[in-house]
């Protein structure tokens, strides 16, 4: 038994220009509403480009919505010359309450480092939001077996330093590089195994309290067809959802996963 509440966040990554955002969101506190949605069972979050975040807090305000929404990236620094960044002060003044750092396209892409995604992971609790620190390894690394051991080496390099009561109050969120928008997923049992070792390594490095009460999300493909196994699995918190997010009913549906 947990008192750990089940996130669903959806990543919209690259999609969606503002228009087509108003579109989803209020599509999405429609599909919730019929679907007599209980917050209190999963917390829904979306995640859009920094262009819509405006349009989605005017819609959440206006129409008193529960769906929370997030930053898919921020900057370790407050201000100045730096072309392109945005900071958790412009993030917390359009009222966001959680913000990413560190997803496999950001690693891969822009080269960012465990410390870089640690430092960013500090900047977003320090601003009073939650971040949402991903974790994951590529095909090769799972074909040799060391799986477990490269996501756990990501989390300690991110949080190297921190309290557990700092730790606590962030989202882990692992997610297997190859099954990400592949089509491919790893089974229920794959993101348990390595659910379950991250809770244990939060365990032995900040005690029984932090262990129990980081919620650990699973990321890859999820998909209204495998969410009800995935969150059956006692260390599998919630997902971090990609392409499904994108459409109104389908992460409605997964976001009634316990219906």
């Amino acid at each position: 038994m947990t008192n750990r509440i089940p996130l669903m966040a959806g990543n919209w990554k690259m999609n969606l220009d503002h228009l087509e955002a108003n579109h989803l969101i209020q599509g999405l506190s429609m599909a919730l509403k019929d679907d007599d949605h209980d917050y209190n069972k999963c917390e829904v979050l979306v995640i859009p480009p920094f262009t819509d975040l405006r349009t989605v807090q005017t819609i959440v305000d206006a129409d008193g919505l529960e769906i929370k929404y997030g930053a898919q990236d921020v900057s370790v620094h407050d201000n100045g010359a730096y072309t392109g960044e945005v900071s958790t002060a412009m993030l917390t003044k359009l009222g966001c309450t959680y913000a990413v750092m560190g997803h496999s396209e950001r690693r891969e892409y822009h080269g960012e480092s465990d410390e870089l995604v640690g430092a960013k992971a500090r900047k977003v609790l320090d601003a009073g939001m939650t971040p949402i620190l991903c974790c994951g390894e590529a095909l090769e690394i799972r074909k040799a077996g060391t799986h477990v051991t490269f996501v756990l080496d990501q989390i300690r390099a991110a949080l190297k330093g921190w309290s557990p009561e700092d730790v606590a109050q962030i989202v882990i969120a692992y997610e297997p590089i190859w099954a990400i928008g592949t089509g491919e997923t790893a089974t229920a049992d794959d993101a348990q195994e390595v659910c379950n070792a991250i809770r244990e390594a939060l365990r032995t490095d900040y005690g029984d309290a932090t262990a129990d009460a980081t919620r650990i999300l699973y990321g890859g493909s999820a998909k209204p067809g495998n969410i009800k196994e995935l969150m059956a699995q006692p260390d599998v918190d919630g997902a971090l959802v990609g392409g499904a997010s994108l459409k109104a009913d389908s992460f409605a549906a997964m976001s009634n996963f316990y219906a």
